[in-house]
C-alpha cells in the first residue's frame, strides 16, 4: 500500500470525527469543514513523519486544534455568520444540545478546547496539556473555571445530563 493510499484510508476513517470535534470548537459547520480540510492537508504534507506517531488520530487532532486556535487569532475570525441550526450530532434532545453548544460558545477558545478534549474526546489532563502545550495545572484550573461557567449558564438538571 502506498503512502497516498494509507493517508486516504486514514482520512476516510477519521474525517467525520475530526469535523465533529471542529464543530464543537467553532459552532459553525462550514468553518468546521474548512478546519478539517486544513488539518488533513497539513497532515498529508507531513505524512511520512506523522505515521511514526504513537497515536495518529491524536496527531491529526493536534493539527486540527492548532488550526482552530490560529483561526481564532486572525482578525477575520470575528466575522459572524447567519444563524443556522447545526446538524444533529447526538441522540439527546435538540434543544438541550443547542443549549449546551451555546453555553460552550460563550467560553474563550482555549477553555472550550480544554472542555471538549476532556469531556467529548475523553482525554486525560496530561493528554490535553500535551496537545495544547500548556501545563497540567492550567488544564485543571481552566477546566474547573469552565465547568463553573457552564453550570451558571445551564440549569442544574441540564448540566447533570452532560456531566
Amino acid at each position: 500500500m502506498t503512502a497516498d493510499d494509507e493517508f486516504a484510508e486514514f482520512a476516510n476513517a477519521h474525517a467525520e470525527r475530526l469535523r465533529t470535534t471542529a464543530f464543537m470548537l467553532c459552532r459553525d459547520w462550514h468553518l468546521a469543514q474548512d478546519l478539517t480540510q486544513t488539518a488533513l492537508t497539513k497532515l498529508f504534507l507531513s505524512w511520512r513523519r506523522a505515521v511514526e506517531a504513537d497515536n495518529l488520530y491524536a496527531y491529526a487532532q493536534k493539527i486540527l486544534l492548532r488550526a482552530y486556535l490560529d483561526h481564532r487569532r486572525r482578525r477575520s475570525s470575528t466575522e459572524s455568520t447567519p444563524g443556522v441550526l447545526p446538524e444533529p450530532a447526538y441522540r439527546d434532545s435538540p434543544e438541550l444540545r443547542l443549549t449546551m453548544l451555546d453555553a460552550l460558545g460563550r467560553l474563550p477558545a482555549r477553555d472550550r478546547a480544554i472542555v471538549i478534549l476532556r469531556y467529548f474526546e475523553d482525554y486525560s489532563v496530561e493528554q490535553v496539556a500535551e496537545v495544547l502545550e500548556i501545563p497540567g495545572s492550567v488544564v485543571k484550573s481552566q477546566t474547573r473555571r469552565s465547568l463553573s461557567k457552564l453550570r451558571e449558564a445551564l440549569s442544574a438538571e441540564q448540566f447533570a445530563l452532560f456531566a
